[in-house]
């Protein structure tokens, strides 16, 4: 694979990842949920200033250390997948790289900028943000909100009392809401682990290739 379309895959999933954060940023207050296909898939936003899936890491300090790590592990991940598609590594594995780049560099985006061009989207407030409001953005730079709208409530209700324990109680099976960016990660990685041996036999396979032995070709002989 040659290196602009490695970076085409990337920049196809940050256009993706990127329009629809700042459709449902400026379309939408937080918390506020739309019903896409049925109950089973919404767009629900929400903002987090954490990892993946809303994991909150509970203060600025946090936050800081986590924008700088995904600057960080961007940079590297460009120098790794560019040195892999020179020594022609599988095609596929280099679009599991593209794919956690992209993701990583969609959030990174967020961290980065977010704070700095939107204006703040109060928890279950009617108020829509502004895009480049003109008394400045909710925050400083590498302090941004990551927006998350992707919704699966594979199961949500009441479980029927019969069950032990739980029985009787709300509950809300996968209740995580996530972004394109956490997605095209996600992908990535459960891909290479699924598909690691088709991805790494070569290389496997040329690193065991016996060295010939001195003299052989002429006892052979």
């Amino acid at each position: 694979m040659r290196y602009r379309n490695f970076l085409f895959i990337i920049f196809c999933i940050l256009c993706l990842d990127q329009g629809l954060k700042f459709w449902v940023k400026t379309h939408m207050f937080q918390g506020q949920d739309i019903a896409v296909l049925g109950s089973w898939f919404r767009i629900h936003f929400v903002e987090n200033e954490g990892m993946a899936y809303g994991i909150d890491l509970g203060n600025g300090g946090g936050k800081l250390l986590l924008s700088l790590f995904r600057l960080g592990a961007v940079t590297a991940g460009f120098f790794l997948v560019h040195s892999m598609i020179r020594k022609k590594y599988h095609r596929g594995l280099i679009v599991c790289g593209a794919l956690i780049i992209a993701g990583a560099l969609g959030n990174l985006i967020d961290s980065l900028f977010y704070g700095l061009l939107f204006s703040a989207s109060p928890d279950y407030v009617h108020q829509l943000a502004r895009f480049l409001p003109p008394g400045g953005g909710y925050g400083s730079f590498l302090h941004g909100r990551v927006v998350d709208m992707l919704f699966f409530p594979i199961y949500q209700g009441f479980l029927p009392h019969w069950i032990p324990l739980i029985g009787g109680h709300y509950f809300n099976f996968f209740s995580y809401v996530f972004n394109i960016a956490d997605a095209s990660i996600s992908v990535g990685v459960i891909a290479i682990i699924l598909f690691q041996k088709t991805f790494f036999r070569r290389k496997y396979a040329d690193s065991h290739v016996a060295e010939p032995v001195p003299g052989a070709a002429l006892q052979d002989g």
